[in-house]
This record gives C-alpha cells, structure tokens and sequence, in this order.
C-alpha cells in the first residue's frame, strides 16, 4: 500500500489530473466526504487529506510514503530528510517581500510579517539586516497599513491582492511550485511501485508543459 499525502485546495485540484496518469484518481471527493483517508481507483494507493503545512512532517515520519507540497512548505519547515525527486509545475507562484506603496518612516530594527519565519530570517540574514519577524496567520497585508510591520513576506500570484491594499511585489525571495516528496525508508522498501508511480506522473508533466 502506497499512501500520499496532500492538502485541499489549488494543489489537490492540480494535481489530480498528474497522478490520474499513474492511474490513481479518489472515489471520493474530500470536499464533500469528511473521510481524511480516501480511498483510490488503485487498490494499492490511498490519499491522505492533511493541512498543507502538515505534508512534510506526516512524509518524513513515515505516516505517508509520499507527498505533494508547494517548495515555499518544504522550505519553511524543518523536514531536511525528504527526497524531492520531483518538481510537478503547478500551483506555481513567487515569494517576494512586499511593502506600502507610501512608505513610513521606520524607527529601529525592520519588521517584517509573515507566516515564513525561517525563511524570512535565513533571507534577511544573508543580507545583513537585523529584522524582526512577526509571526502572522493570515490577512498578511494588514501588517504595514496598521503599523504593526514594516513589510511582509508572502506568497504572490497575480498581485491583485497587494495592489488593493497599497502594497506592492519588492524583492523576490524564491520561484515557487508544488513538489513530489518521498520518505527515505519507503524509497528503499518501496523502490519499484514508487519508482513507477513517478515516471508516470512525470511523463504527465512534461506532456502538460509541451
């Protein structure tokens, strides 16, 4: 039995259509079922329906044998062991630093908001800059029209969202899409099926790029 975790949403909805080549499509539909495990048209995979931040750690601890998880997770979280033989070109998007369109004077350390609070400080220390990082869950763009921050660090598709709120895409941090991830035991006792399973959901991606 091969299990594969990956979370509702934008990169459930991508990536249906991938592991459909390797034969692998849900019976049911997590958005309606309030199952967590589903089961799938092959006997022998299963999809967990876990948070997206959850994907790494439910990989690498074994729960799951694979995962799809966007890299802007992987980077923020502390699973160093996961292979990552994969790069499926979806859910593709930037993590950039945005700031107020009307800058206002900062006084001491910068602050920056975000729910990226390694990355953040691993970027902002390659630059020499002492920032602050304030933990945020959500409604990033809030942080600098408030006052609380004096930039974010997000994730940004179209900029629409920024651009309604008075700020706008800086400096981009890193190119972001969503990854195939697999436990390190399971490669190795999994090697044939999980070998497969990612030529076939490779050979769709490239097809979908061409």
């Amino acid at each position: 039995m091969l299990t594969i975790a990956v979370s509702k949403g934008r990169i459930y909805k991508d990536s249906m259509p991938l592991l459909a080549a390797a034969g692998i499509e849900p019976l049911e539909d997590p958005d309606v079922s309030r199952k967590l495990i589903i089961p799938t048209s092959r006997d022998d995979v299963r999809l967990v329906i876990i948070r997206a931040t959850d994907v790494p750690t439910y990989v690498e601890h074994g729960a799951a044998d694979l995962g799809i998880a966007g890299k802007d997770v992987l980077m923020e979280s502390d699973a160093d062991s996961l292979y990552e033989p994969l790069d499926l070109n979806i859910a593709c998007c930037r993590l950039m630093t945005a700031l107020p369109v009307e800058p206002v004077e900062r006084h001491g350390r910068l602050r920056v908001a975000t729910k990226y609070l390694k990355t953040a400080r691993k970027f902002y220390a390659k630059k020499g800059i002492q920032a602050e990082i304030i933990k945020l869950y959500g409604s990033m763009e809030l942080a600098p029209l408030v006052g609380l921050a004096d930039c974010i660090v997000d994730v940004v598709d179209t900029g629409n969202t920024l651009k309604a709120n008075g700020l706008y895409a800086d400096e981009l941090i890193a190119q972001i899409s969503s990854r195939m991830v697999v436990n390190q035991a399971s490669m190795k006792l999994k090697y044939s099926a999980i070998n497969e399973l990612l030529d076939k959901v490779a050979g769709a991606c490239q097809q979908s790029v061409a």
